[in-house]
């Protein structure tokens, strides 16, 4: 099994764990953008179909096909187009979209804020409600109080955990847009229109990070210097704030941001639920159109997003708990 692990001097690791740890992790990073790099090309050149055809037509005669395709540069050897593919991306010159004629780039500044904005807007809203639901659990069942509750949290929020992004984005669409239209189904300038994709994005997310946080709570909660905070007869809303909730927000935190990598893939199919003019549901129409250059360039954006959020993820663990960083292999 080859290892994605940097080697690194072991005096080097003895003396400088945090920065030993660092270089490890970036060189893992760099490493898997490039196998990104590699799939991404290759995945979108094993599509079926010709990308000419698709854009001029089938009736197109050969005559303009060939020169299509070598102004696109598709007639040449794909190690070839690789390696052009590979020089545009350090120039910025991600090439032409052949659906909208437009340089890629600009379709991508122009898609990205509205998904980096629905993307943003749930993680905030993970983030608080995870922390509220969870901590409002474990308060309300400590020392096996409430069974009943216990029981209605394990179960609902075991239910709504197991539930896909699209399924849920689906069924909000049927309640709460056909229904009861009570909220847009589709995108449209507004905060109403952000309701039901931040829902479907966040109700998942919400019910599996909620009950990890019940459980750390509980462990929190029955730690010593808990109990010498609450012989200071503190208001039970300070004893939570002050004491319970910063030690939980290491472990909540790191989890929270590998459910932001999450939420980069949940995005493109929810986009696409709700129509919304992002880089999700730019990916599948670029792809369903044989359009090359968007197609990789967006695929490549996406991939390399979850990599960059998990080395801040695992780098943030590494300050705040530098015990992880010795444990590195």
């Amino acid at each position: 099994m080859v290892s994605l692990a940097t080697p690194v001097p072991a005096g080097f690791t003895d003396r400088h764990p945090t920065a030993a740890f660092l270089i490890r992790r970036t060189a893992r990073m760099i490493l898997l953008l490039l196998v990104l790099l590699v799939l991404s090309f290759a995945m979108i050149h094993l599509v079926p179909g010709d990308p000419v055809r698709a854009e001029l037509g089938p009736r197109a005669p050969a005559s303009a096909v060939e020169q299509r395709q070598a102004e696109l540069g598709l007639d040449q050897p794909l190690h070839e187009q690789f390696a052009d593919y590979v020089s545009g991306l350090f120039t910025g010159d991600l090439g032409i979209s052949s659906t909208s004629k437009l340089p890629v780039s600009e379709v991508i500044a122009e898609r990205l804020p509205d998904s980096a904005r629905l993307a943003g807007i749930a993680f905030v809203v993970i983030m608080l409600l995870s922390l509220t639901i969870g901590m409002g659990a474990a308060v309300l069942t400590k020392d096996g109080r409430h069974s009943g509750s216990e029981l209605a949290f394990t179960t609902t929020t075991g239910f709504f955990a197991t539930i896909p992004e699209f399924v849920l984005g689906v069924a909000l669409v049927y309640f709460l847009g056909v229904q009861l239209q009570a909220f847009p189904v589709a995108y449209e300038p507004g905060v109403a229109a952000y309701v039901l994709p931040v829902a479907a994005l966040s109700i998942g997310p919400i019910a599996a990070l909620s009950r990890i946080v019940r459980v750390e709570t509980l462990e929190v909660l029955n730690a010593d210097y808990m109990r010498t905070a609450r012989s200071k007869r503190l208001p039970a809303r300070l004893t939570y704030l002050r004491h319970a909730l910063p030690n939980l927000l290491t472990s909540t935190l790191t989890l929270g941001g590998l459910l932001l990598a999450g939420l980069v893939g949940g995005t493109v199919l929810v986009e696409n639920v709700f129509a919304w003019p992002g880089l999700g549901t730019t990916v599948v129409e670029s792809v369903v159109a044989q359009d090359y250059a968007l197609a990789q360039a967006v695929m490549l954006l996406l991939g390399a997003t979850v990599l960059v959020i998990n080395l801040v993820v695992d780098l943030i663990l590494g300050l705040v708990d530098p015990r992880s960083t010795i444990k590195e292999l």
